[in-house]
């Protein structure tokens, strides 16, 4: 995932940079979400 800053926000992009995942106030917060989804996608069932 890619985290860009947009104006005054970042947004948390897919790998290939096509899917918005997400805007956020601060770096933290969107590297916190993209920590967040990882956790998820390799969760077992």
């Amino acid at each position: 995932m890619v985290i860009k800053k947009v104006g005054k926000k970042y947004v948390l992009f897919s790998h290939d940079g096509k899917k918005k995942l997400g805007i956020f106030s601060s770096y933290e917060k969107a590297l916190k979400r993209e920590r967040q989804i990882q956790f998820f996608k390799h969760m077992r069932k």
